[in-house]
């Protein structure tokens, strides 16, 4: 991708080809309409589209990802954009999807990735953001900042103050953050989704140590390497899985960065989570995946999949009055709550927070 291509023009591309291989899943709804089923053998949830609901005064501007906290508080952050400086960026609902407070305004027109992890007897939130403001930070769950960080400058890849005087330009020298995965020891991976294309690691201060990855066509090198999880499901040895999105796949590696093996058959991966033994895959081409431990497909939910491919114009995208009940358009995050329900947030133009409560 050069840097003069944007974000939705890439998107548009690569979605035009990307690789689906279908399962069944099953959709039901009674004559009302309020019921929607969609999953398969044991791995049925009930859909609940817009699930969160924003007070008046605040407006989705294209959703991006999700996490929940130990209490089951839900964080949703989206892009926003930049010429609405005072409207914030992330929102906070309680189990029961009531609006609880939201904060980050700075996040505005590049919020993308957050997630909240438990250090010690402390919870604290981590955000990244792209675009124009090419950051990462740390927040207490008051949403007060103990650090904010830029380009790691260490790694020889990135421009000429691309730490401090950041732009809104795209290329494989520059920093635009997508997501985050966290190791026990203390230490987090940071992925350069849409800039250099390499996964760095810091410790919890933010401190940079190492980086692997970079551009390439696979096997440790990347194209948009935009989601990342460290897989530690039982029974596996704990290993770190790369979303290479524009590739269609998804990489494994050791916790030191070397390759070991790529998983094929996914339509613009995006981010991952796990639950106990699944491990979940949003896809921006329409659904979204279900890995048992041993990376078997055991359910795809809310597919659309042939119909949002050919949708060349991204007309689905911005018309809700197209969106269908219980599939998906663009699932570009998705997290577990503390139950193994999902949460699934969509790259749409309105917005759109899904929640998926599992019956079986």
């Amino acid at each position: 991708m050069s840097s003069s291509l944007s974000r939705r023009e890439f998107v548009a591309r690569t979605t035009a080809v990307a690789a689906t291989f279908s399962c069944p899943a099953i959709f039901s709804a009674d004559k009302t309409g309020k019921k929607m089923i969609t999953g398969e053998g044991d791995y049925k949830y009930e859909v609940h589209h817009a699930w969160p609901k924003l007070p008046s005064k605040f407006k989705w501007q294209t959703t991006h990802n999700v996490a929940v906290d130990k209490n089951g508080y839900l964080y949703v952050i989206h892009e926003g954009r930049q010429n609405l400086k005072d409207h914030p960026s992330i929102f906070v609902f309680d189990p029961k999807g009531k609006y609880v407070r939201s904060f980050g305004s700075q996040f505005q027109g590049g919020g993308h990735g957050i997630e909240v992890r438990t250090e010690g007897k402390e919870q604290f939130i981590y955000v990244c953001a792209y675009q124009h403001l090419k950051t990462f930070a740390k927040f207490n769950m008051k949403g007060e900042l103990v650090w904010q960080k830029y380009a790691a400058m260490q790694t020889g890849v990135y421009a000429k103050d691309e730490d401090t005087k950041p732009k809104r330009a795209w290329g494989r020298n520059r920093f635009l953050p997508t997501n985050f995965a966290f190791l026990p020891d203390g230490d987090f991976f940071l992925a350069d989704g849409y800039g250099s294309y390499t996964i760095q690691r810091f410790d919890k201060d933010g401190n940079f140590k190492s980086f692997f990855g970079g551009p390439g066509k696979g096997e440790g090198k990347f194209n948009l390497p935009h989601g990342i999880w460290v897989d530690d499901r039982p029974g596996r040895k704990p290993s770190i899985a790369v979303c290479d999105r524009a590739h269609h796949t998804i990489q494994y590696f050791t916790l030191e960065g070397k390759y070991i093996e790529t998983l094929k058959g996914y339509g613009l991966p995006a981010n991952l989570d796990t639950y106990k033994n699944i491990m979940i895959v949003p896809e921006l081409v329409a659904r979204v995946t279900l890995l048992n431990e041993k990376n078997e497909v055991v359910a795809r939910l809310g597919d659309d999949v042939a119909r949002i491919k050919a949708d060349k114009r991204f007309g689905i995208r911005r018309d809700e009055a197209k969106w269908q009940p219980g599939r998906f358009v663009h699932p570009h995050d998705a997290c577990f709550d503390n139950e193994g329900n999902i949460f699934v947030a969509e790259w749409v133009h309105s917005g759109r927070v899904t929640k998926l409560v599992r019956l079986s």
